[in-house]
């Protein structure tokens, strides 16, 4: 089993349990995990503290009580990857066309070959990412943190 702390458009945080990595990468393309608040569909992994082992099979009390070095060490590479996370959102913004909420129409017109083929960011429901998932249609699901600005 893992666990990850997931994060909704409207900063609602709550804690999933998934069989492995595979389960979690398949259950968010489909868009079967959902916001236990507010329903929404569009979720990104939250920033979660480590579970640093203490030996025996035990893990230490909560981040505040790590080793000064450990709790470093998990603040450092959060910051690295929320810096990574949106650069990766950056790239998107300046290289793909936002198209909104119409992501799965024109990602099926792009699949048929109704429309030129050209990279698209968007929204969809869960319902949508379902429907494309069974058409066959290639898409994916990314962490889509906040601007630094915001």
């Amino acid at each position: 089993m893992i666990s990850f702390d997931l994060r909704c458009k409207n900063d609602h945080v709550f804690e999933t349990w998934f069989a492995n990595s595979d389960a979690y990468d398949s259950q968010m393309a489909s868009g079967e995990v959902t916001c236990p608040v507010c329903g929404d569909h569009h979720l990104s992994k939250a920033l979660m503290a480590p579970n640093v082992s203490a030996g025996k099979g035990r893990a230490t009390e909560p981040q505040n009580n790590l080793p000064v070095a450990a709790a470093n060490s998990a603040g450092e590479r959060a910051a690295e990857i929320m810096r990574l996370a949106r650069a990766l959102r950056s790239e998107v913004e300046k290289n793909f066309d936002y198209v909104g909420s119409a992501f799965a129409e024109e990602a099926k017109k792009i699949h048929y070959g109704e429309v030129e083929r050209r990279d698209i960011y968007g929204e969809m429901t869960g319902d949508e990412a379902e429907a494309l998932n069974e058409e066959g249609v290639e898409f994916g699901v990314l962490p889509w943190p906040t601007k630094e600005d915001a």
